[in-house]
């Protein structure tokens, strides 16, 4: 186990379970935020995407349509 492994159980060994849910959602928060950044990294990238680009022309030639309530 490393050391950094070792120093998180520590510090939640000597906080109240509440405080412990706490550092799990952190965690987690972390956890979600490091696949945007992946996301965010291929998004950014100067490539070109033909079939990207052909379907954001083909929908935006599309007329819009109200959605009827009484049809879903």
């Amino acid at each position: 186990m490393s050391g950094v492994i070792a120093e998180i159980i520590e510090v939640c060994e000597a906080l109240p379970v509440e405080k412990r849910l706490e550092v799990i959602d952190f965690a987690r928060f972390l956890l979600l935020q490091q696949g945007d950044d992946q996301w965010e990294k291929l998004i950014s990238e100067k490539k070109s995407r033909p079939r990207l680009d052909e379907f954001l022309k083909s929908s935006a030639d599309e007329v819009d349509e109200l959605l009827e309530l009484k049809s879903l």
